[in-house]
């Protein structure tokens, strides 16, 4: 038999003896645990009784409900609407109105053109609050017998007010002869308004000669020669308006504190101040 190498020896001693310690491990007996006894209690739940519902029968007689009283209101009453506000147009001028403003030439005939303005409001009808109300301002020519020439429009706050105002102007009646005997050209203005109808003119200054265009002193034409120059040692003075002549009566009621109130109350009522 051949030798054998002592690694080989070695070796196989160490596995006899691992091989030996798994044997007496396998042999000892482990000693085993009593089992402990489990507790085990029974608690008794109580049994609930089905109960069988069954539909409830109707009631031969309904059942008496009980109200709280209510107080007795009495209906607001609606509010009433609003009636839009209105004016009804003013009367022709009379004869006797026509036959003053025949007569007056004063400030281009300013009580005909008034009382030619009264005329044609008066025929428009009545003003009521709304869209149609408005003002028309015309530019007319009157011929000397009374004619009415020629009619231009110049502007309108309403159609309806301005159309009425041409029918009214196509529909006038002969007119008296202008106070010049000459064609009257002017502007006048229509208020067809529900709180106004154009209040009459004030004539108290119309004594006094109109007033002279403004005319710069400090022009010059380059010409001409100069006011205090030495060309022209003349200083030529300011034109002062002469005083009114004898026979002119101011036809409106004298300048008083009456007058000076009148007036005023016509410029409030016009222009709604302090409303």
């Amino acid at each position: 038999m051949a030798r054998l190498r002592p690694s080989l020896l070695v070796a196989l001693s160490v596995s006899l003896v691992l091989h030996a310690g798994l044997l007496v491990l396998w042999t000892v007996k482990v000693p085993q645990m009593a089992p402990q006894d489990l507790l085990v209690r029974f608690v008794e739940m109580p049994v609930q009784e089905k109960r069988h519902f069954s539909k409830p029968s109707r009631p031969t007689q309904a059942p008496e409900v009980k109200t709280a009283p209510v107080a007795d209101v009495t209906p607001l009453t609606p509010a009433p609407e609003r009636v839009p506000a209105s004016m009804p147009a003013p009367p022709p001028p009379s004869a006797e109105e026509w036959k003053l403003a025949t007569t007056y030439r004063l400030r281009n005939s300013k009580r005909y053109r008034h009382t030619w303005g009264q005329q044609v409001r008066s025929m428009m009808g009545t003003a009521v609050e709304g869209p149609d109300q408005g003002l028309v301002r015309f530019r007319i020519e009157i011929a000397p017998d009374g004619t009415v020439a020629k009619v231009e429009e110049l502007w309108s706050t309403s159609e309806a007010a301005a159309k009425l105002a041409w029918q009214a102007i196509r529909s006038l009646p002969p007119l008296p002869p202008t106070p010049t005997g000459k064609p009257l050209v002017f502007e006048q203005t229509i208020a067809f308004l529900p709180y106004e109808t154009g209040w009459p003119p004030s004539y108290r200054l119309d004594c006094l000669p109109e007033p002279e265009a403004f005319k710069n002193p400090f022009a010059w034409d380059g010409a001409s020669p100069r006011q205090g120059s030495p060309g022209n040692p003349e200083v030529v003075s300011q034109a002062h308006r002469p005083p009114p002549p004898e026979d002119c009566i101011p036809d409106s009621t004298a300048d008083s504190i009456e007058e000076e109130d009148r007036e005023l109350q016509r410029q409030m009522d016009q222009w709604r101040w302090g409303r």
